[in-house]
């Protein structure tokens, strides 16, 4: 989640909706990030408020709650609004990689797959790289596919050096 608040912080048209009528941009100054979550009774997205402002342990406190009540069918409906941005991962799950949906009014979501290590052809030689799938599904009418490609890069950037996200 703080990787992506870092991407949505450096790409503000992902951080942003489409009004009712389709026509308007919201951007949003917060970053309420929405987590698919997988139920007995159906995906359900409950959303983790002002990721930005909170340390990594909190989060991951906040991310096992939630998950908990979305499991235990405990969640309110104010606990599955206000997103801006939507994480679907099925790396519990497996698979390879896959094509997230967007959350509308959201304009994007990132689809995480399950990490492995493969080898990575660097300077001659193979090397082991854990290789972490991602998939990001977007609304052409706000952003194109170089900005997609930019976010996704930047993210990938992020994730691949921790420090990034811890200082």
């Amino acid at each position: 989640m703080k990787a992506v608040v870092s991407a949505l912080q450096e790409f503000p048209s992902f951080n942003a909706s489409l009004d009712a009528s389709g026509e308007n941009l919201v951007m949003k100054k917060y970053f309420h990030i929405g987590i698919a979550v997988d139920t007995p009774n159906g995906l359900v997205v409950p959303v983790v408020r002002d990721v930005d402002q909170k340390g990594l342990f909190e989060l991951a406190a906040e991310l096992g709650e939630v998950s908990i009540r979305a499991r235990d069918g405990k969640l309110s409906p104010g606990d599955m609004q206000g997103g801006c941005f939507t994480i679907s991962s099925l790396g519990g799950i497996g698979g390879t990689y896959f094509t997230p949906i967007v959350n509308a009014p959201e304009v994007a979501i990132l689809g995480v797959s399950r990490s492995k290590m493969q080898p990575v052809y660097i300077d001659g030689e193979f090397e082991p790289r854990l290789i972490l799938p991602l998939g990001l599904s977007y609304d052409h009418r706000v952003i194109d596919g170089a900005q997609a490609a930019r976010f996704t890069t930047f993210l990938s950037q992020v994730i691949s050096d921790i420090r990034r996200i811890l200082l």
